[in-house]
């Protein structure tokens, strides 16, 4: 049964360019949505890794578990979630298989085997944080995450209106906007 409105995407893709389109989902694009989003939202995909932060392998390898989690979530819904409804050119299938082989298989192309080389180079006597800093290519890397997490929050905020919730995406601005807002009312 279709879903009541119809929601336009907008989303710049490399290698596409911008998919813009007008879709209908159904009840199984919603729950496939949901899914998929849920996972989204609580990775590094969505959370800016700042200078100072996390590690680099930790954060290819969450991008990386979304592909194992966008095939089987592909498969729970069946062909359905892969065939473009009405007139619209978009469905949950296209633009997860798209997100997966433009946004994140090149980035991930490139970058895991230049880690693990790099990785592959350690001394014991020093931590895996202390090593990633050293690598010249650290903050190159760090960049080519944060454009990743740009396009990777545009696809959250379209799963995000297809499940029909709000956005549950917190990013720090929102964080000191909450923490204000609780010592407010914590003091008065």
């Amino acid at each position: 049964m279709p879903i009541n409105k119809k929601i336009k995407v907008k989303i710049k893709l490399p290698f596409i360019g911008e998919i813009e389109s007008s879709w209908q989902p159904d009840e199984n694009d919603e729950k496939a949505a949901w899914e998929l989003y849920v996972e989204l939202i609580t990775r590094i995909s969505i959370v800016e890794l700042k200078s100072d932060e996390g590690l680099l392998r930790e954060a290819l390898s969450s991008l990386y578990s979304i592909f194992a989690i966008t095939r089987e979530i592909l498969k729970k819904h069946g062909a359905s979630i892969a065939r473009f409804k009405d007139e619209s050119s978009i469905s949950f299938g296209y633009l997860a298989i798209a997100v997966l082989n433009t946004v994140l298989r090149p980035v991930l192309a490139k970058w895991h085997p230049l880690l693990l080389d790099y990785e592959s180079k350690k001394t014991k006597d020093m931590s895996l944080v202390e090593h990633e800093k050293l690598w010249d290519k650290n903050q190159e890397l760090r960049t080519e995450l944060n454009k990743v997490r740009h396009i990777m929050v545009e696809y959250a905020e379209i799963l995000a209106e297809v499940a029909k919730v709000p956005l549950l995406i917190v990013d720090s601005f929102m964080c000191i906007v909450l923490n204000n807002i609780n010592t407010n009312y914590l003091t008065n």
